[in-house]
C-alpha cells in the first residue's frame, strides 16, 4: 500500500460515478474510524449527467437484474463475480449466488457482456419498462396579490415567461391568494371565472373537489385517497375511478395543458390586481399563504396524485391570517427574531412549524403511489414503507425586504425537495432570472434526453452496504421513508434509522450528504486484499413521465492498523512521530468533500443546539484531526507540518466558522433558514464557494490573479471580483475609482485601463450564467457602504489594533486572523 497512497485522485469521481467520498480508503474498524475525526461520508449527486466512458449514454429499457435475497435486492453490477460456465453471479452485498434469468444465460459469455457488467460502467440507468408513463408534469402557480401594482406587474411578466418555458403538453394552473384563495378555472371560455375560499381555513383533498364542484364518483375517490394501500383496492382500479371523478374534472377546468390555456391564463395575469379588501392604517394585509398552500396541494392530490409536479408559491410578504400564519395583523406586533426563538417568546412559530411540517406528510402519505415502493422492487421491500415519496415539490419565491417565513416553511420544501429563491423585490434578477432557470432543459445533442426538462419528480435514494459498516443517515433535502434494513446504523447522523429516503424534486446538481459507521470491531482484521461495497439506488420520474431507476456502486479498499498502532495514541514518549504516518487513510482523505461534509453537520447541529457550542465542536474535532494526521513532535509547535491533502482543511474550517451559516450576527432566521437550505443541496464545488469564497484581483501588472481572501488583497490600484455564491461583488480600489470618475476610460490613449474595468464584469457575468439560484451582482467603490460585502468576508488580518497599518484595508473587527487561528492550532494540535 505504500505506492497506491499517491495515486489518489480524490476529485475525478466525481467525474466518474457523481459522488465525492471524504476517504478513499477507510480504516477497518470502529475505534480507528472515529480517531480519524472527519466524518466517513459520501456526497452523492444522483441526477449528475456522466461521460459515456462511465455510464452507457441512454437509460437502458429494461427492468434490473436484482439479488434473489428479501433482504438485499441489490442490482447487478460489474462488482459481482460471474461463473460463465454455469451461469450465475454472485451479490457483493450479501455473498448470495443468483441464477441468471433464461434471456441472459443463453447470450452471456466473457466477450458478450450486458451493459451493467461492463467494468467501466459502474453507474447504469434503467428506464423500467414495468412502470406505466405517468404523463407530462403539472405546474401549480400559487401567486400573492398582496403586494403594490409595480410588483404584481413584474410578477405577472415573469410568469407569462415561464409559461412559455413550459413544454405544450405540461398542465398548467394558477391560484391567487391575499385575503381570501382564489381558484382560477382556465378552461372555462369567454369571461374569466375564479372560485373563491375562505382564507381563515385548511383544506383536505376531498373538501377542496366538494368546494369547486368536482362531485362526480366522489365518496369512491376519496375513500381511496385516504387509503391509498387499503387491502382488497387495486391501484390502477383507484386511478380509473379518480379518473372519471373529480381528477376528471380537476383535469378538465382547473389544470389544463399549456397549448390549451396560455392565452386564457396570459389575460388572466394581465389584469392580476392588488387583493381589494381594504387594510386599516395600523394592521398589516390580510395574507392566508398557509390555506393557499393546502388548496395547492389538495388539489394537485386530488387531480394528479401518481404524476410529478410543482406547487410554485410566489409571496411578497409574511402570512398573517389563517393557518401557518407567523405574525399577528397588528403591527405592532414585530417579526420573530433569533433572540424571540431562543426564549421561545414567539408563540406562533411552533404551531406555523407544524402546520407546515403537516402539509408535507400528508402529501406524503396521500400522493405519489407510484413513487417509492412497487415497480421494480421485491413485495417485502416496498411493503415495508409506510410512506411514499413526494412527487410534488413545493416551491418558494419569496420577494420582500420583510421576512416571509421561510423559516417555518423549511419542512415543507425540504421534505417534497423544492426549492428556495430570496431576493427583495419581483424585478430584480435575482428572481427573474433564477425562475427562468427552473425550466432549464438538457443541450439538444444530449443522446435520449435533448430538450427535456431537467428536473426529475418524485426521487427515492436507497443505499446497500457490504458487510462491514452500516448506514447512520443523511443530511440534505430528503425525508427519512423509515426502512429499516440490516445495514442501518444505531448511531443516527441527521436523518437517520432508515437506509432510504425520498428526495422529492431533483435535478442534476442536487447533492445529498450520507455518513456511514464502521461497525467492524477493531479485535477482527479484515482478511487483505477485502473491498467494500457501496450502491446508491435512485428512482425517479423523468419530465417524460416515465420511471427510471440509476444504480451506481462503488468499490474501495480497506487498511488494517498493525496491533501495536491500536495501543499508541497520537503521538509517542520520545521524538517519534505518530507510527501510523504514511497511513494510506491519510493519503486517501479529500479534505473538499471533508469540508462539505463537516459544514452540513455543523449546520444540522445548529437546529438543536446553540451556535456557540457548534462552534466549540467544530474547533474541537479539527483539533484532534490535526494532532491525528500532522507531522510534529510532541510540544513543538514550530516542527508542525500538514500534508498537502490536508493543508486547506483548517482555512475551510476557519472560514465556515465565520460564515454566516453558523454566525447568526447581521442576518435574520428567514436568511439563515435560506443560506443553509441551500448549502445543503449543492454540490461540493459550490458549497466551498460558499463556505470560503473566491476572490480574483485585476491589475495592470498582468492577467487577473487568484488572490487570498485577505484583507491585504485590498490596494487602491486593483480591482476585486468576489464570488460568495449568493452575491458577486466587483470591488474598485481608491485610485480605479477615482480614474473611472474622472473618465478616462472613455478616452482612447486609456484603452487599457477600459479593458481593465470591463474585464471583472464579463468575468462576473459568466460566474451568474450558471448558477442557480442567481446570485445577486454588486459594483462597488473602496470605502462606500457596498463595500461592506467584501470587507465582512476578508480575513481580517489587518485590523484597528494592527501595529503600524501595514498594506491593506483595515477591518474593523474583534474577530481572530487566519494566522492567529493557525498558531492556536499548532499549540493546541502538538500537546502531548
Amino acid at each position: 500500500a505504500t505506492m497506491q497512497e499517491q495515486a489518489w485522485d480524490v476529485a475525478s469521481t466525481e467525474e466518474q460515478s457523481g459522488t465525492r467520498l471524504s476517504f478513499h480508503c477507510w480504516p477497518s474498524s470502529r475505534l480507528e474510524a472515529t480517531r480519524c475525526v472527519a466524518p466517513v461520508g459520501a456526497l452523492v449527486s444522483p441526477l449528475k449527467k456522466l461521460p459515456p466512458t462511465s455510464a452507457p449514454p441512454q437509460a437502458l429499457q429494461y427492468d434490473p437484474i436484482r439479488c434473489g435475497t428479501a433482504t438485499c435486492h441489490a442490482v447487478l453490477n460489474p462488482y459481482c463475480q460471474v461463473d460463465f460456465r454455469s451461469k450465475l453471479w454472485v451479490c457483493p452485498f450479501c455473498l448470495t449466488r443468483n441464477h441468471f434469468p433464461p434471456h441472459y444465460s443463453e447470450n452471456i459469455s466473457e466477450t458478450n457482456l450486458p451493459a451493467e457488467l461492463i467494468p467501466q460502467y459502474a453507474t447504469c440507468e434503467y428506464e423500467l419498462p414495468s412502470v406505466p408513463p405517468a404523463g407530462p408534469p403539472a405546474f401549480l402557480f400559487c401567486v400573492d396579490t398582496c403586494s403594490v401594482a409595480e410588483e404584481l406587474a413584474e410578477l405577472a411578466d415573469s410568469l407569462q415567461q415561464a409559461i412559455n418555458l413550459l413544454p405544450d403538453d405540461a398542465l398548467v394552473g394558477l391560484i391567487t391568494f391575499g385575503t381570501n384563495v382564489q381558484v382560477h378555472e382556465l378552461g372555462f371560455g369567454g369571461i374569466p371565472k375564479a372560485y373563491v375560499l375562505r382564507g381563515n381555513k385548511e383544506y383536505g383533498p376531498g373538501r377542496i373537489g366538494e368546494l369547486l364542484g368536482c362531485n362526480a364518483n366522489m365518496a369512491y375517490a376519496q375513500q381511496h385517497q385516504q387509503h391509498p394501500g387499503a387491502p382488497g383496492t387495486n391501484p390502477q382500479q383507484a386511478a380509473a375511478a379518480g379518473a372519471g371523478g373529480p381528477a376528471q374534472d380537476v383535469l378538465e377546468r382547473f389544470l389544463l395543458p399549456v397549448s390549451e390555456c396560455s392565452m386564457t391564463l396570459e389575460s388572466i395575469l394581465d389584469d392580476l390586481r392588488k387583493d381589494p379588501w381594504p387594510v386599516p392604517a395600523d394592521k398589516r394585509v390580510a395574507r392566508c399563504t398557509g390555506a393557499a398552500l393546502s388548496v395547492a396541494t389538495g388539489l394537485m392530490d386530488l387531480a394528479v396524485p401518481r404524476r410529478g409536479g410543482r406547487v410554485m408559491l410566489f409571496t411578497g410578504g409574511p402570512c398573517t391570517s389563517g393557518p401557518g400564519a407567523i405574525v399577528g395583523r397588528i403591527k405592532t406586533e414585530t417579526m420573530r427574531s433569533h433572540a424571540d426563538l431562543v426564549k421561545n417568546a414567539e408563540p406562533l412559530h411552533q404551531p406555523a412549524c407544524e402546520y407546515y411540517a403537516g402539509l408535507a406528510h400528508r402529501k406524503r402519505g396521500s400522493g405519489g403511489g407510484g413513487g417509492g415502493g412497487g415497480g421494480g422492487r421485491d413485495k417485502t421491500a416496498a411493503g415495508a414503507q409506510p410512506s411514499t415519496a413526494a412527487l410534488h415539490a413545493v416551491d418558494l419565491f419569496a420577494c420582500s425586504l420583510d421576512q416571509v417565513g421561510m423559516l417555518e416553511m423549511g419542512e415543507l420544501i425540504e421534505a417534497t425537495g423544492g426549492l428556495m429563491v430570496l431576493g427583495d423585490s419581483f424585478g430584480q434578477s435575482v428572481f427573474k432570472e433564477s425562475l427562468r432557470r427552473v425550466f432549464r432543459r438538457y443541450e439538444d445533442d444530449v443522446p435520449q434526453d435533448g430538450g427535456q426538462l431537467q428536473m426529475a419528480f418524485g426521487g427515492t435514494l436507497e443505499v446497500l452496504t457490504s458487510r462491514e459498516f452500516k448506514v447512520s443517515g443523511a443530511i440534505g433535502p430528503v425525508a427519512s421513508l423509515n426502512k429499516k434494513s440490516q445495514n442501518v446504523s444505531d448511531i443516527e447522523v441527521g436523518k437517520g434509522g432508515t437506509n432510504a429516503w425520498s428526495l422529492g424534486g431533483i435535478d442534476p446538481s442536487t447533492t445529498v450528504a450520507i455518513y456511514f459507521d464502521i461497525t467492524n470491531p477493531g479485535t477482527t482484521p479484515l482478511p487483505e486484499g477485502k473491498r467494500r461495497f457501496i450502491q446508491f439506488l435512485t428512482r425517479y420520474q423523468h419530465a417524460n413521465g416515465r420511471t427510471r431507476l440509476r444504480a451506481t456502486t462503488l468499490c474501495g479498499p480497506w487498511h488494517n492498523v498493525a496491533p501495536q498502532q491500536q495501543q499508541a495514541p497520537s503521538s509517542i514518549g520520545g521524538q517519534a512521530p505518530p507510527p501510523d504516518i504514511n497511513s494510506p487513510v491519510k493519503f486517501s482523505f479529500d479534505q473538499e468533500a471533508a469540508a462539505v461534509l463537516m459544514a452540513r453537520l455543523a449546520v444540522q447541529r445548529t437546529e438543536t443546539e446553540d451556535p456557540a457550542d457548534v462552534l466549540r465542536w467544530v474547533d474541537r474535532s479539527l483539533i484532534r484531526l490535526c494532532s491525528k494526521f500532522a507531522d510534529y513532535q510532541p510540544d513543538n509547535p514550530s516542527s508542525f507540518r500538514l500534508a498537502p491533502q490536508f493543508s486547506l482543511f483548517p482555512q475551510f474550517m476557519f472560514h465556515l466558522r465565520r460564515s454566516q451559516f453558523l454566525q447568526l450576527f447581521n442576518s435574520s432566521p428567514d436568511e439563515a433558514a435560506y443560506y443553509r437550505y441551500v448549502l445543503s443541496m449543492s454540490n461540493t464545488t459550490n458549497s466551498l464557494v460558499m463556505i470560503q469564497p473566491t476572490l480574483l484581483s485585476y491589475s495592470f501588472q498582468g492577467p487577473p490573479q487568484p488572490t487570498m481572501l485577505d484583507a491585504t488583497s485590498v490596494r487602491p490600484d486593483t480591482i476585486l471580483l468576489l464570488d460568495t455564491f449568493f452575491h458577486v461583488v466587483v470591488f474598485h480600489g481608491e485610485t480605479v475609482a477615482s480614474w473611472r470618475e474622472a473618465k478616462y476610460h472613455e478616452q482612447e490613449e486609456h484603452a487599457a485601463f477600459r479593458s481593465l474595468l470591463e474585464a471583472p464584469q464579463a468575468d462576473a457575468q459568466m460566474i451568474m450564467d450558471s448558477r442557480f439560484p442567481v446570485p445577486r451582482y454588486i459594483v462597488c467603490d473602496q470605502h462606500k457602504s457596498e463595500a461592506r460585502f467584501l470587507m465582512a468576508k476578508l480575513n481580517p488580518s489587518v485590523t484597528h489594533n494592527s501595529e503600524g497599518g501595514g498594506v491593506g484595508a483595515q477591518v474593523f473587527t474583534d474577530d481572530v486572523s487566519l494566522r492567529v487561528f493557525m498558531e492556536h492550532l499548532m499549540n493546541l494540535s502538538v500537546q502531548s
